[in-house]
């Protein structure tokens, strides 16, 4: 599946970049000539609470929130976040997740319990998923806090903007001294 038109929903927890990856990805609508609604419906500025963006691009797109079952894509910048947002997703949405797990605080307190593998059990199971180690590639392009690039780098492969569209939103989105850290993370989660 290669598009310019398609429903988004970027999840993971506070502090990873979730609404960089959103700004990026209307950048880049934008130079295409195409609308685009972003929208952070729920979450927590501060590191550790949930966030949930939603975004929209098209020729014409009137409504920011994505309606459930409806999601082309999912990117998750955590595991259990990537179940917790499944429901979004359309009947052949691909979810792209990142491996890692940050435990939630119902978990840490003993309240809770992390699931074994939330990337294979429902309702995950009843979509594409493409599991990324992001952090791991994140750190060998020289930052932890590019797991965002590499998920994005993850997501070109579906999309059809051009490559110097992507570097040029980039470049535009993150400051000068990061920028080639974060190319690189970009570039190693097209792979």
């Amino acid at each position: 599946m290669s598009q310019l038109s398609f429903d988004l929903v970027i999840v993971g927890v506070g502090g990873q970049g979730t609404l960089l990856a959103s700004k990026i990805i209307g950048k880049l609508a934008l130079s295409a000539g195409l609308g685009v609604k972003v929208s952070e419906v729920h979450g927590m500025s501060q590191r550790g609470g949930s966030v949930i963006t939603h975004v929209r691009v098209g020729d014409a797109v009137h409504a920011p929130l994505v309606s459930l079952g409806a999601a082309d894509y999912l990117i998750s910048f955590e595991a259990l976040e990537a179940a917790r947002a499944a429901a979004y997703l359309k009947e052949d949405g691909i979810a792209i997740v990142n491996t890692q797990r940050i435990l939630p605080m119902p978990v840490i307190t003993g309240a809770a319990a992390y699931p074994a593998d939330p990337l294979t059990a429902p309702p995950l199971s009843d979509h594409v998923v493409e599991a990324v180690d992001a952090l791991t590639l994140a750190v060998e392009a020289g930052s932890q806090k590019a797991v965002n690039l590499v998920l994005l780098g993850r997501l070109s492969r579906h999309l059809a903007f051009e490559e110097e569209a992507w570097k040029h939103a980039i470049a535009s989105s993150v400051p000068r001294a990061t920028f080639a850290t974060n190319l690189k993370a970009f570039e190693a989660g097209r792979v």
